[in-house]
C-alpha cells in the first residue's frame, strides 16, 4: 500500500467547511494556471460533496496543499466515481501528495460501494501520465480530441484540450501491485524502446528541445509513443512547436487505438545520455480496440 516517505504530516480528509471550499477553488486557479477555465467554484464543489460525489484535502495544519474532486458517474452499465480535478500546489509537488490524494479517493470510493475511477488528462503532461498510468495502474482506453475546446493560457499560445481517457479498478491486481510500489524497473522499460516500434519519430531543434518529425502505425508486438519530457520548456521556447506535438501525439494515439494496442505503462528512460519520455504500448491479442 502507499508509502507514506516525504509525504508525511499531510492529513487527508473530505472538506467541510465553506473557507475550505473557497480556499480549494483558489487553489485550482492558481495550480492549474491557465487551464484555469476548467477550476470547478467553491459553490459547486460544496454540492457535489453533499450529493455522493467527494471534495478531498490534503492540509498541511490548516493550509490546504492539494485536493481531488470526483462526482458520480453512470455509463449505461457501471456505476463510476468521474475524476473531475486533482491539483497540488507547486512548493508541494516533490511530496508524493497527489499519490497519496488518489490513493485516499480509492479508499473512500470503495467505501461508498463503487469500483472504479475515470478521469482524462492531457497526454503531453509527464507528471500526470506517471502519475495515472505508472504509479496508480490507471488503463487509458481512449483519446477525446480538444474536449473542452480551445484554452488560452495568460502567458502563452493558446492550446487545443486533447484528453486521455483512463480507467482506474480499484481492486485489480495491476492497481494493488502499482499501489504497492511494484513498479517497471528503467532496465525494463530500456529493453521494451529497443524492441518496440517508433510510433513517434523526434529530432532535436537547435533551441536543444526534442520535436517530432514522423508518425507511424505501430507495427509487431510492442511500440512507444515518445512525449515532451518537459512540456513547460516546450511552451517558453518553442511556443510554434505545440501545436505540433500534440497533433503528432493526436494521429498516434488514434493509429495505435484503431490498430487495437493498448497501453501497458509510462516511462522517463534516460536514452543516450537524454533524458525522455514514452508511453509504452502492447498489441491486443483479439478483441476490440479501445473506445475513442
Amino acid at each position: 500500500m502507499p508509502s507514506a516517505g516525504r509525504a508525511e504530516g499531510f492529513a487527508l480528509r473530505p472538506l467541510k467547511k465553506p473557507e475550505e471550499f473557497r480556499h480549494a477553488e483558489e487553489l485550482q486557479r492558481a495550480a492549474l494556471a491557465g487551464d484555469s477555465p476548467l477550476a470547478v467554484p467553491a459553490g459547486l464543489l460544496r454540492t457535489i460533496q453533499d450529493t455522493g460525489g467527494l471534495v478531498l484535502g490534503a492540509f498541511a495544519d490548516i493550509y490546504l496543499a492539494g485536493l481531488t474532486v470526483s462526482s458520480i458517474g453512470w455509463d449505461g452499465q457501471l456505476l463510476f466515481h468521474e475524476s473531475l480535478v486533482t491539483v497540488v500546489r507547486p512548493e508541494y509537488r516533490s511530496h508524493l501528495v497527489g499519490f497519496r490524494l488518489k490513493s485516499f479517493q480509492r479508499d473512500e470510493v470503495r467505501r461508498l460501494g463503487l469500483s472504479e475511477v475515470r478521469w482524462g488528462f492531457d497526454p503531453l503532461q509527464r507528471s500526470a501520465a506517471s502519475l495515472a498510468v505508472r504509479r496508480l495502474g490507471a488503463v487509458p482506453d481512449g483519446y477525446r480530441t480538444n474536449y473542452f475546446g480551445h484554452l488560452e493560457p495568460p502567458d502563452g499560445p493558446h492550446d487545443e484540450s486533447d484528453r486521455l481517457r483512463v480507467r482506474w479498478p480499484l481492486e485489480s491486481a495491476r492497481t494493488e501491485r502499482r499501489l504497492g510500489g511494484e513498479l517497471p524497473t528503467p532496465d525494463e522499460g530500456a529493453r521494451w524502446l529497443a524492441t518496440a516500434a517508433s510510433i513517434l519519430r523526434t529530432e532535436t531543434a537547435p533551441s536543444g528541445l526534442r520535436l517530432p518529425t514522423e508518425v507511424a502505425e505501430p507495427t509487431g508486438p510492442a511500440a512507444s509513443l515518445e512525449v515532451p519530457f518537459d512540456l513547460a520548456s516546450i511552451r517558453a521556447h518553442e511556443p510554434g512547436s505545440l501545436r505540433r506535438w500534440r497533433h503528432a501525439v493526436r494521429d498516434g494515439f488514434r493509429a495505435a487505438f484503431d490498430l487495437g494496442y493498448t497501453v501497458e505503462d509510462f516511462a522517463a528512460l534516460t536514452v543516450e545520455h537524454e533524458r525522455r519520455c514514452f508511453y509504452l504500448l502492447a498489441a491486443r491479442a483479439g478483441g476490440p480496440p479501445p473506445a475513442s
